[in-house]
């Protein structure tokens, strides 16, 4: 899988909370893929609820003029798609017209990486995964993934699908960020344990790791931060450990002759279980840069420095079993 995986949340535009993204045209997004096929980048991610279904429909466009084996396509269901009670969830219901809906206007049979994107407590586990692995044995799904569980929602479906012979979930899409490390409390040793990719959705931190939030200084005119909706539907870190992790970010840019976000997306590649990182970009600027975070390492010292600049308080149990790591030994 390649390292950097292309997020078409950025195409259709088609509400106020996407909007706050970006306004990608048809043609820029042609432009970008292009951009992408280009540097090696053939992995491209969206889902239904984005922009509600433009964004599927804007990739399938942009992807239509390449072989349909020489690109991998991941998106995603279970969030509301319409007024209706079955509109919404991971049911059979669901799930099948969720899928042929994507499939539609992607314009492709199959898809390579099906997630579910949130974990739906009111359809039995059983019935979600036996719906998915119909999918794989169909051919219209090639693997099989989910993204925003806990760790007993992946395990309690792992174990499930080993239960029957089903399909197992192989990737999770997760959030994780320099400025957002709950991933390695739980659902790191986990995805270690279990053989489970992370993908990882927002790696600077909800747009706060462009280097273009700083200390003392008014948000930039058009951060997607400066929208409400987007504000209150993200993650909301102290804006200290904001400042601080950008000040270490910037030290060792200057080291590197790297950027800001380049040294916090290379940061993230090197943990352990991380597979891909989503990256997104309003324009061809943005994504050729975001491009330049691969092909190099940051130092042992540097991570280091970034470790420790990100490190926060953990939640129980997990300070607790920090004092027993002799035999519970941390996943990084």
């Amino acid at each position: 899988m390649p390292e950097l995986c292309f997020g078409a949340g950025t195409f259709g535009a088609a509400n106020e909370f996407f909007k706050a993204w970006s306004s990608t045209t048809q043609a820029e997004a042609d432009r970008m893929v292009r951009v992408c096929l280009d540097a090696g980048l053939n992995f491209f991610d969206t889902a239904d609820v984005y922009s509600d279904g433009s964004s599927e429909t804007a990739l399938g466009k942009s992807l239509s003029a390449y072989k349909r084996e020489d690109v991998l396509i991941s998106t995603k269901s279970t969030f509301r798609m319409g007024t209706g009670p079955n509109d919404v969830g991971s049911s059979r219901y669901h799930l099948k017209q969720a899928l042929e809906g994507s499939l539609k206007r992607l314009g492709t049979d199959y898809v390579d990486v099906y997630h579910l994107h949130a974990f739906d407590a009111a359809t039995p586990v059983e019935e979600t995964l036996s719906t998915l692995d119909s999918f794989v044995r169909e051919g219209k799904v090639r693997y099989i993934a989910c993204s925003n569980f806990s760790g007993w929602h992946l395990m309690k479906s792992l174990s499930m699908s080993e239960r029957y012979g089903w399909s197992k979930y192989v990737g999770h899409q997760v959030y994780y960020s320099l400025v957002g490390r709950d991933y390695e409390w739980e659902l790191m040793p986990l995805a270690v344990d279990q053989g489970v990719g992370a993908t990882v959705w927002s790696p600077l931190g909800w747009g706060r790791l462009t280097g273009k939030i700083r200390r003392g200084q008014p948000l930039p005119e058009g951060s997607r931060l400066n929208t409400k909706v987007v504000l209150d539907n993200g993650p909301l870190p102290d804006d200290e450990l904001v400042y601080r992790v950008v000040d270490a970010l910037d030290e060792v840019a200057q080291e590197t002759g790297k950027t800001v976000p380049q040294i916090a997306l290379n940061w993230l590649l090197q943990r352990p279980t991380v597979s891909s990182l989503v990256i997104g970009a309003r324009n061809e600027e943005q994504l050729k840069a975001n491009l330049g975070a691969i092909g190099w390492k940051l130092t042992v010292e540097q991570t280091a420095k970034l470790d420790k600049v990100s490190e926060v308080a953990l939640a129980y149990p997990y300070w607790h079993q920090r004092q027993f790591e002799e035999r519970n030994p941390r996943a990084v």
